[in-house]
């Protein structure tokens, strides 16, 4: 007998499970929602200072791989409290390598939007 996990999804339940997925870090995660709001804020700034077309790449890819990293960072970071409830050492730089991540991809877009603004200013 198959549990409702195993049964086989449609598509459509496919991309219902996926949107959910992205939209769960909103609902539990300051720092998504900050990041996002810089991204927003970063997009009309490139749109207010006509930014071309690859420096449209530079920050897309940028923007998108903070929110990636940090969707990433909140699924580890619930799986390592789902399977370690209680104080653990290991669980806690799990946490940290996870939050490095975000840290990482943060600073390097810091960099690419200075490097793509810094010419229109």
């Amino acid at each position: 007998m198959e549990t409702d996990f195993k049964k086989k999804k449609t598509i459509l339940q496919k991309f219902r499970f996926a949107f959910r997925g992205m939209i769960i870090p909103y609902q539990t995660e300051i720092s998504i929602r900050i990041q996002t709001g810089v991204a927003i804020a970063v997009a009309v700034s490139g749109f207010y200072l006509h930014i071309s077309k690859t420096d449209w790449l530079w920050i897309i890819i940028a923007a998108a791989l903070v929110l990636i990293t940090e969707i990433l960072n909140t699924a580890i970071e619930k799986l390592v409290d789902l399977v370690s409830p209680g104080y653990n050492e290991l669980a806690g730089k799990v946490k940290d390598i996870a939050a490095g991540a975000v840290f990482l991809a943060a600073t390097l877009s810091v960099v690419i939007g200075i490097l793509v603004f810094i010419p229109y200013l």
